[in-house]
C-alpha cells in the first residue's frame, strides 16, 4: 500500500508524524512525505522514506497562486498512484483533498490540529474569515472519507454548523509525546545544576511557560501574574521567540520587562521543563498542546486556562489547576497556590505523568492511526 503525508511544514511532518510513517514501513508499505523544502526535508530519507517537494505561499490569499498551489499538488499525487492521502494544517487539508480527488486517490483522510487564531477574537475580520474556513471545510469534508480531531470541541462545534457528519469524525487527542524520552530519569541532574547556575535561579522555584510570544497564548496574563507574586526565591521564565506578522505578538518591550526572565528560542526544551516547579500555559485556544504534554510526561504540576485543547491534558485538581481565559487574577492566585503547597505539587506531578502514559504515550496513539487507515484498506 502507498501512503502520502502531505503538510506544508517538512518540519510538521518530521516532528509529529515520523513514528506513524516508521510504523507503517515496518508493516511493509511506501510512505511518502509531500511538502515544500525546508530544514529537515533531506532527513526523511535516513528513515527510508521519499521525501516529495511542492511549493505553496503560507500566507497567501491571491486566488490565482492558489489555484496554481492545487495544480502543484495535483501534479505532484497524480504519479505516486497513493492508496491513502492523509493531510495536515488548514491549506493541505483543502488544497490536498481537491488536488487528491483529480488525482483519483481512493482514500483522503485530513487532520485538523485546532480551529486556529481566528477562532479567539470576534472581530469583523475575524468573522469573515471563519466564514470562509467553514465554507472551505464544509466543501472538503463533503469530500473525504474522514477527518482526525486532536480534541472534543472542535468536531462537536463543527457538527453543530453541518459542517461535518459524525461519521467523518474520528478523535485522536495530541500527536502524541515519547513518554520514554519526557521523562525526568533521562535527565542528568549535572547538567541540570548547571543550568539553574547559568539562570541564576539556584534554591528558586521555577515558573515555566513555553509558547510563541503573542498574545493569544497568554503572556500579558502570565506577566502579570509574575508581577504580583515576584520574590527572591520565585522566577518566572518565558521560553519563545516572537512571531513577526503575527497581530498578536508582544513586542520585544514588553517582553524584556524585569519581572518575567524571556529566554527566547531554545532548543533544551526538555531540560528547562526538568529545572522547573510549575508550568504555565494560559492559552485562550488551542488544538492539543504539546508544551502541556511534555510538561505533563516529566511528572510537572501544571496550570492552564478551561479552555478547547488544553483541558484535554488538564483535569482540575487532578494534575493542574484550570483558570478561565484572559483572567491574570486567578492564574495569579492559582500559581501561587501551588507556590505556597510542596504537597499539592507533588500530587499534581505524579498523577500528570501517569495521565501521559495512560492518554498520550507515542505507542498507542500510533495504533490508532494504523488502527484508522485499517478502516479504509486491509493493512
Amino acid at each position: 500500500m502507498k501512503i502520502g503525508f502531505l503538510s506544508h511544514l517538512d518540519l510538521n511532518l518530521y516532528l509529529f508524524r515520523l513514528p506513524i510513517m516508521e510504523a507503517l514501513l515496518r508493516q511493509g508499505h511506501t510512505v511518502y512525505a509531500i511538502c515544500p523544502r525546508g530544514s529537515v526535508y533531506h532527513r526523511f530519507q535516513e528513515h527510508s522514506i521519499e521525501a516529495i517537494e511542492y511549493k505553496i505561499e503560507r500566507g497567501s490569499l491571491n486566488p490565482l497562486k492558489e489555484l496554481r498551489a492545487i495544480y502543484a499538488i495535483y501534479q505532484v499525487l497524480r504519479p505516486l498512484q497513493l492508496d491513502i492521502l492523509h493531510t495536515f494544517t488548514a491549506k493541505p487539508n483543502i488544497y490536498g483533498t481537491i488536488a487528491g480527488r483529480l488525482a483519483k486517490i481512493p482514500t483522503i483522510l485530513n487532520l485538523v490540529e485546532g480551529l486556529g487564531s481566528f477562532y479567539i477574537e470576534d472581530d469583523l475580520r475575524s468573522r469573515s474569515i471563519r466564514l470562509i474556513i467553514e465554507s472551505a471545510y464544509r466543501f472538503t469534508f463533503s469530500r473525504s472519507q474522514g477527518v482526525v480531531f486532536v480534541n472534543s470541541d472542535d468536531p462537536a462545534y463543527l457538527q453543530t454548523k453541518g459542517i461535518i457528519k459524525p461519521e467523518a469524525i474520528h478523535i485522536i487527542k495530541s500527536v502524541g509525546i515519547d513518554t520514554d524520552l519526557f521523562s525526568m530519569e533521562q535527565i542528568d541532574k549535572q547538567c541540570s545544576d548547571v543550568l539553574r547556575e547559568r539562570l541564576d535561579v539556584v534554591g528558586k522555584r521555577v515558573v515555566l511557560m513555553v509558547a510563541r510570544a503573542i498574545w493569544h497564548k497568554g503572556v500579558r496574563e502570565f506577566y502579570e501574574a509574575a508581577d504580583a507574586l515576584k520574590g527572591d526565591d520565585v522566577q518566572f521564565i518565558l521560553v519563545g521567540d516572537t512571531d513577526d506578522g503575527n497581530p498578536s505578538c508582544a513586542p520585544v518591550s514588553f517582553l524584556q520587562r524585569p519581572e518575567v526572565l524571556w529566554l527566547g528560542h531554545r532548543d533544551d526544551i526538555k531540560e528547562l521543563i526538568a529545572i522547573c516547579d510549575i508550568f504555565v500555559l494560559p492559552s485562550y485556544r488551542e488544538g492539543v498542546p504539546r508544551t502541556l504534554l511534555e510538561a505533563s510526561s516529566m511528572a510537572k504540576p501544571m496550570v492552564t486556562t478551561d479552555t478547547v485543547g488544553c483541558r484535554e491534558v488538564v483535569e482540575d485538581d487532578v494534575n493542574g489547576l484550570l483558570v478561565p481565559v484572559r483572567d491574570p487574577k486567578a492564574l495569579e492566585e492559582a500559581i501561587g497556590r501551588l507556590l505556597n503547597d510542596p504537597l499539592l505539587r507533588k500530587r499534581f506531578a505524579e498523577n500528570a505523568r501517569l495521565n501521559a502514559i495512560k492518554e498520550f504515550d507515542i505507542k498507542p496513539i500510533t495504533k490508532q492511526y494504523l488502527d484508522l487507515y485499517g478502516e479504509y484498506i486491509d493493512v
